[in-house]
């Protein structure tokens, strides 16, 4: 790091995962390591972080695995497509984010100490904001094959895995988090357009019950989580957010922010109501894009598009959603 910057270090796990921000925060955005939900893609995956990252001045951040010039001095991100909690060592699971994360934890400090300054030395990682933004993929995975009340009673099992995430980040010196619930899946295009459903299954919104309140039902375990390991884990920062509020709020007021379709996929193919099939998703041959994308919520039926993004971010900077209500400044100047 820069000897004039006053950073700390961010890490990003399971965005559906996690990263690791520094606080010292340049000219650039603080590490965006999020995790991704269970499509393609990772960038886009990062729930607002990113678009959040340039509201803080500071740059993305770069992945564990970027094989060319890597640069962690602002940051981590071991974010990868698709992860989920379960099961435990599928590339790349939760649990294996968190090997890496401690194969980085050792080998970069060592390496700093060598010369080489793209890494970060031990004050850095004692600075450290490690985000985790996991679990809609262990959902979205369950309901193909599980009833919903098997659904809810593995919840408990995903939780678990979170926990042993942050006991592990927490025992190798990590004292400040950043946890993200899980959004409203039931909201999620490729889900109305793809789950078994009759009309009594909606709710006021058009999005589907059973799986919002899975969601909310992992949310309010999560919370219980936070709310246990700030007792347990001492002069340790634990901040709540809650995402499901935020991207809810998106979609019932739609309109209201600007958007006129807050359920269909701007990327897809299909057309009205969900423009998405899951044979011909985005990018695939014979998909189309939507000409105004700053009129949507979804971009592929998955993943959020910039605009929405943007309001989501500026939701998360306002600390509203936060639990405490705590800004990212804090972590820089403590």
């Amino acid at each position: 790091m820069d000897a004039h910057t006053s950073t700390s270090q961010q890490v990003d796990y399971a965005m559906d995962d996690w990263s690791l921000i520094s606080c010292r925060l340049e000219t650039r955005l603080a590490p965006c390591f999020w995790r991704t939900t269970d499509q393609t893609s990772s960038s886009l995956a990062m729930y607002s972080v990113c678009t959040a990252g340039e509201s803080l001045n500071t740059s993305y951040l770069t992945p564990y695995l970027e094989p060319l010039g890597p640069d962690f001095r602002n940051g981590v991100n071991f974010a990868f497509s698709g992860a989920a909690t379960q099961p435990r060592y599928k590339p790349f699971s939760l649990d294996v984010q968190i090997l890496q994360f401690l194969r980085f934890r050792a080998r970069s400090p060592e390496l700093f100490s060598k010369g080489y300054k793209d890494f970060v030395d031990e004050d850095a990682f004692k600075d450290a904001i490690h985000i985790i933004d996991i679990g809609q993929n262990d959902l979205a995975g369950s309901f193909e094959y599980l009833s919903y009340e098997q659904v809810i009673k593995n919840i408990s099992s995903f939780i678990k895995e979170i926990n042993y995430a942050m006991q592990n980040i927490y025992q190798h010196g990590g004292r400040n988090f950043w946890i993200h619930n899980t959004g409203p899946l039931g909201c999620l295009p490729q889900k109305l357009a793809t789950f078994d459903k009759k009309s009594s299954d909606f709710d006021q919104y058009g999005c589907l019950n059973a799986l919002n309140d899975a969601a909310k039902q992992f949310n309010d375990q999560l919370r219980v989580l936070c709310e246990e390991l700030r007792s347990e884990l001492k002069n340790s920062t634990i901040v709540y957010v809650d995402m499901y509020s935020i991207k809810y709020d998106l979609i019932a007021n739609a309109t209201t922010y600007g958007f006129e379709n807050s359920l269909m996929a701007c990327c897809g193919y299909g057309g009205p109501p969900y423009n998405y099939n899951p044979i011909i998703t985005c990018s695939r041959a014979g998909y189309s894009v939507c000409e105004r994308g700053s009129k949507f919520i979804s971009w592929d039926g998955v993943h959020y598009t910039e605009a929405a993004n943007a309001v989501v971010a500026s939701k998360i900077l306002s600390t509203n959603y936060s639990t405490p209500q705590i800004k990212f400044s804090y972590f820089c100047s403590n």
